[in-house]
Parts: structure tokens; C-alpha cells; sequence
């Protein structure tokens, strides 16, 4: 079953740490579901803190060119909302690091919502994430959602009104997801806008921590990141490397060099690494 509050202990003791979490976004089934179990548990060993599996779905609008090639390599592979599910149960032999499913809501309403959210929770699932639900529509997956300890999680984007993110945020649980541009999603060469303004005001409306993604690809990016914000989140950088290494079978240690990498400038940024060491 899914453990009530897994997402907020994992915050809670990297906050004792000092220590910003690293989010990774895979998709599941990219390049199959073998390399992804392999995935989620080499992104743990490397210092992931939480794991969005992607749901692959053929109209990804919110994903950039990056993510999309990783969603149609999922689906040619034949991955399957069962399919994921069956695989986190798998997973949870092994592991307990948080999964959030990250997808878009058309194949969350086929699988039926109050079904996917007692086989997830029953997978281990501890998040659902429906990247075109408005929070205003969402009841026919918050009730089921709640009923088996899932949290919801939403997106915030630069055009989110304070007020609305005050809506949203009394909706959301595990922590509040802040697209640090407009647009899909892809690395960029730098953090856009205000960032850290936008994270102070966010937590204004809410108690929930808040990471920051879409554009961050870099050791350097992250630690920027990490040094305000509760979480970073990378996704279309990894979905890069996994396309470029796939034709010599080493796209899991390539994904496990960039997620050390990252976590270890991300600590440095926090002083988390000195922090670690004395504990």
C-alpha cells in the first residue's frame, strides 16, 4: 500500500539535512521497462531523493522535443499504466523512495480514476501529477486520490496569479511544482526570470515545499536552484542522455554520472555536504 506521508518525511529529513531534493523525471518504459526499474533504483544510489515516472501518452503538448522522443520510445515499448503500476510493485521490493506518476489525464481517465488510485496506492504510488487538470476540474480525481493517501500535485507557471496559487495550493499535496518558464518543457542554457522572487512569494500562500523544473540541465542549474528552492527537478537532460546511449547500453550509468553530479552540486550549495559528513 502506499505509505501515508512518505513525500513529507523525505522533505522533512532532507530539511535536517540542509539538502535540497533532487527530483529526476524518467519515462517509463524509455528505452523499456527493464532499463526503467534499473533506472529508478540507480538515480537512488546517485542521490535522488523522489522519482516522477512518466506516463507515456501520444499527445504529449506540455513536453518539448526531448521528452516527447523519450514518450514515443515508451510507447513503442509497449508501457502501460498496468504496466507502471506493476512495476512499482516491483520496485517496492527493493526500494521506498518516493514515485510520483507524472502524466496527462486522458490515460488517467481511461484507466478510470478511482481505479488507478487504489491499484496505485496498492503499487506504492505516493503521487499523481496530471499535467493538463486544472485544479478546478479535479474532483473526480481528488476524492479517490485523498480516500487512498495520494497526494495531488500541481503545476505553478510564472503566469500563475497569487490568488490562484492560493486556490491551488489548498488542493495540492506533497509540494508545489513551479514551471520556471513559459513553454514545454527542455534544457535551456540558463534559469529563466525571476526565479527566486517567485519561489519567496510562493511561500507565501503555502507551507508545502516547493521545486522548481522545465529547463533545468545542468550541475550548475541545479545548485542555483537548489540554493532557494526545496527541490529541483530534471527531466528532458536525462531524457537526452538516455537517447544518446542507448545504441551502447550504458544510458543507466550515463543517467546515474549527470543525477551524482547534480546532487553533489546541489549540496555544495547548501553547505549540505559538510552538514552530511558530520551526521
Amino acid at each position: 500500500m502506499a505509505h501515508r506521508g512518505r513525500i513529507a518525511r523525505k522533505f522533512s529529513e532532507l530539511r535536517r539535512r540542509n539538502e535540497a531534493a533532487l527530483i529526476p523525471f524518467i519515462v517509463a518504459g524509455d528505452p523499456d521497462m527493464a532499463s526503467t526499474h534499473k533506472l529508478v533504483l540507480e538515480l537512488e544510489s546517485r542521490g535522488a531523493d523522489l522519482i516522477e515516472l512518466g506516463v507515456p501518452f501520444s499527445d504529449p503538448m506540455a513536453d518539448g522535443p526531448a521528452n516527447q522522443h523519450a514518450i514515443a520510445r515508451g510507447l513503442s515499448s509497449g508501457a502501460s499504466l498496468a504496466g507502471i503500476l506493476s512495476m512499482v510493485t516491483d520496485l517496492r521490493k527493493e526500494t521506498q523512495i518516493p514515485i510520483i506518476l507524472y502524466g496527462y489525464y486522458n490515460p488517467y481517465l481511461h484507466y478510470g480514476c478511482e481505479r488507478l488510485c487504489r491499484d496505485a496506492a496498492t503499487a506504492g504510488v505516493d503521487a499523481i501529477l496530471a499535467v493538463d487538470l486544472p485544479p478546478e476540474e479535479n474532483a473526480e480525481l481528488q476524492k479517490p486520490a485523498r480516500a487512498n493517501g495520494i497526494d495531488l500535485i500541481y503545476l505553478l507557471a510564472p503566469t500563475t496569479p497569487l490568488e490562484r496559487s492560493r486556490r491551488i495550493a489548498r488542493s495540492a499535496g506533497g509540494f508545489l511544482y513551479y514551471v520556471s518558464v513559459t513553454g514545454v518543457t527542455g534544457a535551456r542554457g540558463a534559469v529563466g526570470g525571476d526565479v527566486e522572487g517567485k519561489v519567496r512569494e510562493l511561500r507565501s500562500v503555502s507551507d508545502l515545499p516547493i521545486g522548481v523544473g522545465f529547463g533545468i540541465s545542468t550541475p550548475e542549474q541545479a545548485a542555483k536552484v537548489a540554493s532557494f528552492a526545496d527541490a529541483v527537478v530534471v527531466g528532458s537532460a536525462i531524457s537526452m542522455i538516455i537517447e544518446e546511449h542507448i545504441a551502447a547500453g550504458d544510458a543507466v550509468s550515463a543517467v546515474g554520472n549527470l543525477a551524482e553530479a547534480m546532487k553533489d552540486a546541489m549540496r555544495a550549495a547548501r553547505g549540505g555536504a559538510s552538514m552530511q559528513a558530520a551526521n
